[in-house]
């Protein structure tokens, strides 16, 4: 039986790049799962993003393409000088930003005018209804 050195070699590249996935996230920045439902009328799209506020979030929709980002950043005062509202201070401070990202293509056009996002519970919905076919196009009267 002869032996496959690239064989070797392969399993050795796949053995190191499931070691390094799990730090995908904290390099590169965070990904957030995503669901995308076709409920007839309208695509939902629901994103886990805990321990952000609705002000950390960022929905932007360009043509059939949902980006949504949240940034949370700390202060960068030195530890020495934050104090905390009861006269505390931090001793080390860690959780200094987190941010996460994720973009989705739409199988088609929605509205965008008719679009809506909620936030609840670390949980972002956004809804965007369905262009209606009748309205795919007009007619230009010919003169």
């Amino acid at each position: 039986m002869t032996r496959n050195p690239f064989e070797e070699l392969e399993r050795m590249f796949d053995r190191m790049s499931s070691q390094l996935e799990p730090l995908d996230d904290e390099l590169l920045g965070g990904s957030a799962p995503v669901d995308l439902e076709d409920r007839g009328d309208a695509y939902v799209v629901t994103v886990d993003v805990p321990g952000f506020d609705e002000g950390d979030i960022d929905v932007e929709l360009a043509g059939e393409t949902l980006t949504i980002s949240a940034t949370k950043t700390e202060s960068n005062v030195a530890a020495d000088e934050e104090t905390d509202g009861d006269g505390s201070r931090y001793l080390r401070r860690e959780r200094s930003q987190q941010s996460v990202s994720r973009s989705v293509r739409l199988p088609e056009a929605v509205d965008e005018t008719a679009c809506e996002a909620t936030y609840r519970n670390g949980v972002l919905t956004v809804t965007l209804p369905k262009v209606d076919a009748d309205t795919d196009g007009h007619s230009i009267p010919v003169e």
